[in-house]
């Protein structure tokens, strides 16, 4: 009896220690940082514009009009860039910094363009919710 005892107390302890440790993310909020604006830079690059501006941090809802202004400035963006470099063809995530205290990032991105040529972008980002945004 005392043996069914112990290995019904042993069973609830390593479904509990299994239930403790299958949870867990440990990704670093740097490491979240780098890769969601990556994330947004990679949604520009492959011309989807509305996503990219849906990545940005807005407090309130805003009204049709500005979104609508706030996708074509994106537009605007990818031409250019496809103008001066021939467009995007890579977006690298390197370093980032978190201030979760003050919910606040920055991720530093390298632009490959198709001409060949590289740039290094800060890009800022605020946590909301959980999620990091661009700012």
């Amino acid at each position: 009896m005392l043996r069914i005892l112990y290995g019904a107390v042993a069973s609830v302890f390593a479904a509990l220690l299994l239930l403790s440790c299958g949870g867990r993310d440990d990704t670093r909020p740097e490491e979240m940082a780098a890769r969601t604006a990556k994330v947004y830079y990679d949604y520009l690059a492959q011309g989807n514009c509305e996503a990219f501006v849906d990545g940005f941090y807005q407090p309130d809802s805003i009204p049709s009009a500005y979104r609508e202004q706030l996708v074509a400035s994106a537009r605007m963006l990818a031409r250019q860039l496809k103008t001066d470099h021939g467009g995007l063809k890579g977006i690298e995530a390197g370093r980032a910094v978190a201030d979760t205290a003050r919910h606040a990032g920055r991720a530093f991105l390298v632009l490959c363009f198709a001409d060949g040529t590289k740039e290094e972008i800060v890009v800022p980002l605020v946590l909301h919710r959980g999620n990091w945004m661009l700012r």
